[in-house]
Order: structure tokens, then sequence, then C-alpha cells
């Protein structure tokens, strides 16, 4: 975990027996709403510091406002929080557990004249507080007697007023420079009935009177919390300081999480849900935990989404797309791969036998170390997808075309012979011849064939309803200029069919995919048994990039904030993105990154003079340093482009996994030397040796003759648990790629 100001702060109260070296944080929502990505942020600072420090972290619902609160809320809120992978233990509080207390206090502070009840009403208040370079005025009622506050205030409790006739003020003082502490109201009037306490009180504490009276009556030792909360924090050490408590806790601010294309306020979230502009709270589009969680999102994104972006102080906003790649990076080691066509082209395949064949096919690619595997049936009629044909391609083209070859996924390289249209011009069919030498792909002629697309059996493809789920709003910060319900995105939600490979016919809600080239999917809870729903989590590529830019393109020139002009700067820059993505073979996204990251192109450049591998170093420096960079707050990457030379090299040369890559590279971003060091330290890196993985297949199918006959015998699913014994052997340093090889020649 990096290291922040809070995290800093703890540590040296810890080393110096402040609070006898306990920690006790909290997390306390109020239940009038579902938590969103927002808290999320908080549940992992204040339960995740209470974890590193050996403490403890409190769950409290600051249930003060009867009028919009619900069990529902609570429960949701605390399926969340577990759901997160935290545990409050014991320690589930609530503010309206504390009523009576509170109570008992506020008339302590009566009697100690520190507190009166105001008769003036909510617009006679506002005007007697003044403004901020004008001093307030006191209330007329400010000077009543210490009985006469009692009586009035015991009244209040009894029910004899009407809400809004008076409240309870703090007696503080009106000409304070800090509007909070000119005499603010600490109990107000509220006849509506408790989801806990029932109609027991008509009086309820307002938050920044029971927020710190809370803490101190649990021994919070640090109240975290947003930095709006900055103003309220001599408002919280006086109310502590007048109730005369004993514990005395600290609070400490720090930024919220505000996200581009993003809406974070719950009132606007309870409006999109009340007006059915959603699906409720857990709609997949909305940022709520729930709506990311029926999206695809898991506990170990979210959190380390968190981890990557910071504890600071500094209000900014990060970018939506930082979140996705976080998803995506996480759902590529969990994902199972499939075959799916979302636009089916029927291809008749001639001179392919009237047969069924079933192939083998792995879930999941070499660079990833997970087993399984599944069959495929293959026939002469298949499905591909309409985008991976034109019949007039463009030099960059790389798939389908007449008179040219394209590998099918797992299967055979086709041949396309002959285009069939309907009386409108369109093309409906496609006749195809393939090859059978290539079975799985490779050419026995080693002649190269460009391009691999995704397919699925015309008579055994599955028909399934997806839900491709995109952006809420269509602008980075919805309700800057107008009413943010006018800046939802039409396309947030599409709800379409895609033919699917039929091992997806028994997916259960949760199950995760990778539809190959398309997507992350999860079946969502709406699926039926034979006929399951997908939700797409994340699509495989930021699509909103090149929108973004060209949104920049064509607007009037006036005077933007920088986030827009840092924009405007990828458009100028695009003859310099083509000349990094020519003369280095990059991607459109990584030499578009770099054009318009100066300091992550100059590091670039560097590696690569210090002998870099161009694709390995440009993958590092736009996703991972670039990530880091930022999380960390940082102007550029402490290390040097030979460095990253040598890091580009490991993972080039497969010394390193990618995964191994990326520990290494946080492990450079801490200062513990270069990569060549960290590795031997950490004892990560991979065997690539071909004797020595050899060695290690041999063990493991001389210990497992069983499943090597069974494999020989047809059996081909004994693989993928051959290749995890084998990289369980090696202690999970086994080139995986290497280890596929030697394994499958082994058993030939």
């Amino acid at each position: 975990m990096a290291s922040d100001f809070i995290r800093d702060m703890i540590a040296a109260d810890v080393e110096s027996k402040k609070h006898n070296g306990k920690v006790c944080t909290r997390f306390p929502p109020e239940p009038n709403g579902y938590l969103h990505i927002g808290h999320a942020k908080s549940i992992c600072l204040n339960f995740g510091v209470a974890k590193e420090f050996g403490g403890k972290c409190h769950l409290r619902m600051d249930d003060t406002n009867p009028a919009t609160e619900d069990p529902e809320y609570v429960d949701a809120i605390q399926r969340d929080v577990k759901w997160l992978g935290f545990d409050w233990g014991d320690n589930l509080f609530y503010a309206s557990g504390y009523y009576d207390k509170l109570y008992e206090i506020a008339e302590r502070l009566i009697r100690n004249r520190r507190a009166y009840v105001c008769d003036l009403n909510e617009e006679q208040m506002s005007a007697y507080r003044g403004t901020l370079s004008e001093p307030g005025k006191n209330s007329p009622f400010r000077n009543r007697t210490v009985d006469q506050n009692l009586d009035l205030f015991r009244r209040m409790r009894a029910g004899e007023f009407k809400e809004g006739s008076c409240v309870l003020r703090a007696k503080i003082d009106m000409t304070s420079p800090n509007m909070k502490l000119r005499d603010p109201a600490i109990y107000r009037i509220k006849h509506a009935h408790h989801y806990r306490t029932g109609d027991a009180w008509c009086i309820y504490p307002l938050y920044d009177f029971a927020h710190c009276l809370s803490d101190s009556m649990e021994g919070i030792t640090h109240s975290l919390c947003t930095m709006e909360f900055e103003s309220a924090r001599e408002l919280y050490d006086w109310v502590i300081a007048a109730a005369e408590m004993p514990w005395v806790s600290r609070q400490t601010e720090f930024a919220r999480l505000n996200l581009t294309y993003t809406v974070m306020s719950k009132r606007k979230l309870l409006e999109l849900v009340e007006g059915k502009f959603v699906n409720g709270w857990d709609d997949p589009r909305m940022p709520t935990i729930a709506g990311l969680r029926r999206r695809g999102y898991t506990p170990e994104a979210i959190f380390e989404f968190c981890n990557r972006i910071g504890i600071a102080k500094n209000l900014s906003t990060v970018d939506l797309a930082l979140l996705e790649f976080v998803v995506r990076e996480d759902l590529n080691a969990r994902s199972p791969r499939i075959l799916a066509v979302h636009k089916p082209l029927k291809v008749v395949i001639d001179n392919y036998p009237d047969q069924i064949e079933n192939l083998d096919a792995p879930y999941w690619p070499q660079d990833v170390p997970n087993e399984g595997s599944r069959t495929l049936p293959f026939s002469r009629e298949v499905y591909i997808d309409a985008d991976d044909f034109m019949e007039a391609p463009p030099k960059d083209f790389y798939r389908l075309a007449p008179g040219r070859e394209v590998r099918l996924r797992h299967a055979y390289v086709i041949k396309c012979e002959r285009v069939i249209k309907n009386a409108e011009g369109d093309v409906v069919e496609l006749r195809c011849s393939y090859d059978p030498q290539t079975r799985g792909g490779v050419t026995a002629d080693g002649r190269k064939v460009s391009g691999t697309i995704q397919w699925v059996s015309a008579a055994h493809a599955l028909d399934v309803e997806v839900r491709l789920y995109d952006r809420l709003f269509v602008t980075e910060r919805p309700g800057e200029e107008r009413d943010f319900k006018e800046e939802m995105n039409p396309e947030s939600l599409v709800v379409a069919r895609m033919k699917v490979e039929p091992s997806l016919k028994n997916a259960t809600a949760n199950d995760r995919f990778q539809f190959e080239r398309v997507g992350f999917f999860i079946a969502d809870a709406d699926s039926k048994p034979g006929a399951p729903v997908f939700n797409r989590t994340v699509a495989l590529k930021d699509s909103w990039a090149k929108q973004t830019a060209k949104h920049v393109q064509s607007a009037p020139k006036t005077s933007k904030p920088k986030i827009e002009a840092k924009a405007a700067v990828a458009t100028e820059l695009s003859a310099e993105a083509q000349a990094l993505k020519d003369c280095h073979g990059v991607s459109s996204e990584e030499a578009r990154t770099m054009a318009i990251e100066p300091h992550i192109l100059e590091l670039f450049e560097a590696a690569l003079a210090s002998g870099g591998v161009a694709k390995t170093a440009a993958a590092l420096v736009c996703n991972d340093v670039l990530g880091e960079v930022r999380a960390r707050k940082l102007e550029r990457a402490p290390f040097s482009g030979k460095e990253l030379a040598d890091l580009s090299q490991l993972i080039a040369d497969g010394t390193l996994s990618s995964k191994q890559g990326k520990d290494v590279l946080a492990k450079m971003f801490d200062g513990e030397g270069g990569p060549k060091d960290i590795v031997k330290k950490l004892g990560i890196s991979q065997v690539t040796d071909v004797a020595a993985i050899e060695a290690v297949v041999d063990r493991v199918l001389a210990a497992n003759v069983d499943a090597v006959a069974r494999f020989r015998a047809g059996n081909t699913n004994v693989l993928g648990a051959l290749v995890g014994l084998a990289m369980k052997e090696s202690g999970g340093k086994a080139n995986p790629k290497t280890l596929n090889e030697v394994l499958r020649k082994k058993l030939a």
C-alpha cells in the first residue's frame, strides 16, 4: 500500500503511543440511499488503515433524519461493505442508539449556558447569520435564562411545538469568521416516524452535533472525512470540549472522489431512481456499489482503483477512463475467453464435409496462467461478425475480404470465394473454402495469414440477450451548465442479441467471460436456466477517446478548463502520434497518449535509446507508468529510461510475466532500485530454459500417468489440469508459453 499523509499521521501517532498506540476508525454513512464509488474510497481508507495498523473500524449509521432514512438502505450499506471485503465484527452502531445520551448532553449545554432555544424561523436565522464579509448578529432569544431554555427544550421533546417553530442552537460566536461557529442549530423538531425508534422522539440532533459526540463515545482515534467538512472541524472540536467529553477524537480531512461522466450526489442519484431514468439503485449504469457489482466490477478492482488514485487534500476530478482501465486489467485475469458474434453473417464452407467436428479450445490465452478448456462444435455453416468482412477493404483491414484468407479462432484458415447479396444489394452470405491442413490456425507451409476472427457454429450457436452498458452521461461534468438529466447518454443501455458458443448455455448469475474482441461480460441475475442474460461490464477498449478528441476539435475557441486544453493538444499533435505509430509499431492509443504526455514520450524515447523493446516499453509507459504517476501525484517517473529499457527486456524475453512486470514497476516507483536488482531480491524471475521446464514436465507426467492416458485417448480437457500441475511444480515460475509448448510436445 502506497503511503499518504493520513497513513503517515497514524504511523506517527502509533509510534508516539498516542491513544496508547491504538487505532480506531469509523465509516459513518447516512442510510438515505445506496453507497456509491465515492463512498468506496472512504470505506477502503477507513477499514484499510485500521487493518494495516492492527486496529478496528466501526460501521455507524448516521440516522438522525427520519424523513429520508429506510431499513432498505441500512441493509444495502452492510451488504456493500461486506462485498468490498471488509467486516466490522461486533462494531455496528447507530447514531439513534445514542439519542438518550445526546439529549442529556444537550441539556448539559443549556445548564452550562452553551445552548439556547431560538424561535427565529429559517429565513430569519439566515439573515441574522451574516455573510463571509459581514459578522452576524445575536438572536433576540440568545439571552433566555437557563430555566427558560430547559423548559422550552423539554416541551420541544414533548411535542408541543410545530416543525420549524424553534430549534436548539449552540451559543458560540456570531462574529466568528467561520460561519459554522455562528450559533449553529444542534436540535430540530421533526414529527416523523423513525425506522428504529418509532415515535419515541420528535426532536432529532443535527449531524454536526451527533457525529463528533458519537465518535467520542465510541473512542474513535482518527475521524477521517472529506474536505467539505474542513470548515466543520472547529465546531467538531468545540462540541466535544463544551460537552466535557472524556475522550477527544481528531478529525482529518481528505479529498473526496469526483469522476468524469458521473454524478456522485445522493440527491441526484435518488432523482434518477425516483424519476425512472434508471432501473433502480442497482442499475448497472449507476455509480452505486450495487450497480457496479451487477455490472460486473469486482471488489478487487474497486480497491485497486482507490489505491491508485491515492489520498490527498487537493480536490481533483479523476477520469472515468482510469477506473475502466483498472477494471479491464482485473477482469483480464479472471474472465475465460469465449466466442461471440454481435452482427451474424452466415458463412458456408463449401469444401468442408457434412459433419460436426469437436475442437478443443482453451479458455485462456498463453500469457494468463489459468486452467481449463471447452469443446467447440465446428460445422460447414458458421456465423462470423459482419464487421469482420468488407468487399472493398482499405489497406489496413486485416480481416475477411473476397479472395483473402483469415483464421477462424481455434479452427481453420478459410478463404472467401464468393459473396451473395439480396435484392437490395446487401451482403447476406459468404461462400468460402477451408484448408484442412490448418487446424488450430497453423499453416503447414508457413504462409502468412494476417487476421484471426471469432465465429460460432450456425447449428449450435446460442442466441442470448446482451445489455450493452455505457457511460450514463455524455459530458465530463454533468450538471455544470444545465440540468444534469438533460445530459444523459441515450445509448447508455442498448439491449441486443448475440450468437454465442454453446458452452454458455448453463451460465448462471455472476459468471464472468470475455467475449473475444467484444468486451467483458457477466451473467445477470435475470438469467434463467438455458437462457442467460449478459451485462457488458466494460468494452475491451476505451471508445470515448476518439469522441472526446473529435468534440474538442470542432468546439469553438473559447476559454476552457485545462483538461479540455490537454485534449486539444492531442488533436494538434496527431501528426506526431502518427509518426510514433509508423516508426515504432505502437498502437494508435499508445501513440496518442505519448503525443499528449511529454514526460511519458521522453521516458519512452530514452528507453529505446538504451535498447528497450518498443512495443513492451510503449505498453508500460502508456498504461502502468502513467497510471502510477497520476495515482502518486508525481510530475514524472522517478527512474531512468535505461531502467525502463531493462524492464521491457525482462518482460519481452519471458523472464517476467506481465503481472510480475507490474509488481517490479511498483517497486521501482517506491525507490527500491532497478528492475534487475528487484527481480533478484524478490526471486520472481520466470524460468524460460527449455531443459529446466522439460524436467518439471517429465516429473508431472510421471506422477500422473492416468491423466496422460486419458489425454492420449482423446480427453483433451485433461490438458488444463496438467498445465496447472506443472505450473505448481515449478513454483509458479515457469514461463506459461514455454510450459504449454513443452507439455504439448511431450504429450504428442
